[in-house]
């Protein structure tokens, strides 16, 4: 059982209070400002366009139904079975298909790799919420998924994210409704060091194929109306020989 897995009961947890129309949640933003932005970063990368997509920490699935558009198949996963349902449950048309998992745990990943063969794989925001010692099980299970074939695309939160969020979560006039629960349940954002995410792929076999920075859109407004946007950086990987 991975470290990781002790925080399932605070993202079941979360996903069981928060609210299920669209923008209560902080992170989960419209496609259009998210996802729509991403795939033109790993799209001339793709070795293989055709393989499965893996939308791996798809929460409530407003990402995955987006790519679910624009691939053959996409599998959504993540560790809450709550978020699980919920995704299954705003798919009313089926588009994709969804799956707990804690992808740091290695019995998993290799279980839905030989379900789903070689996949590329969509990540947004997942490595900077693991324990610390799950990191790189976490980067090992996207190298199992992504097989010689795949690519992975990876949004972190960069280290200049965490003032930011301090200061939202320290505003005298209290922080950002979306931010309440996150907090509550100990979800902050952990600490990882901008030059440790591509040392993780690496450590687990993979080649970082182009890299960035790009900001991570919340569904948090300023006063005068501005999204609250959080610095990222965007990382493509995958095996090279």
């Amino acid at each position: 059982m991975s470290a990781t897995s002790r925080y399932r009961k605070a993202w079941e947890g979360f996903w069981s209070e928060a609210p299920e129309e669209p923008g209560a949640v902080f992170w989960d933003a419209e496609p259009e400002v998210t996802a729509q932005l991403h795939l033109p970063l790993l799209r001339p990368h793709l070795a293989d366009p055709a393989l499965p997509l893996v939308d791996l920490g798809c929460g409530n699935g407003t990402q995955t139904r987006f790519l679910a558009g624009r691939f053959g198949r996409v599998v959504g996963v993540d560790i809450a079975a709550e978020a699980v349902e919920r995704a299954r449950r705003g798919d009313r048309a089926g588009r994709a298909v969804y799956r707990v998992l804690d992808a740091a745990d290695k019995s998993g990943t290799e279980a839905l790799r030989a379900e789903l063969g070689e996949a590329n794989v969509y990540m947004r925001g997942v490595l900077h919420q693991c324990d610390p010692d799950d990191r790189q099980a976490l980067a090992d299970g996207i190298a199992a998924l992504l097989g010689t074939r795949g690519r992975a695309l990876l949004v972190e939160l960069s280290e200049s994210a965490r003032p930011v969020l301090g200061r939202l979560a320290q505003d005298p006039a209290g922080p950002p409704p979306g931010l309440v629960p996150v907090l509550r349940h100990g979800i902050a954002p952990g600490e990882v060091a901008d030059a440790a995410v591509p040392e993780y792929l690496r450590s687990a076999g993979l080649t970082v194929l182009a890299d960035g920075e790009i900001p991570l859109s919340t569904n948090e407004f300023t006063a005068d109306g501005v999204r609250v946007e959080l610095p990222s950086r965007w990382l493509v990987a995958g095996r090279t020989h």
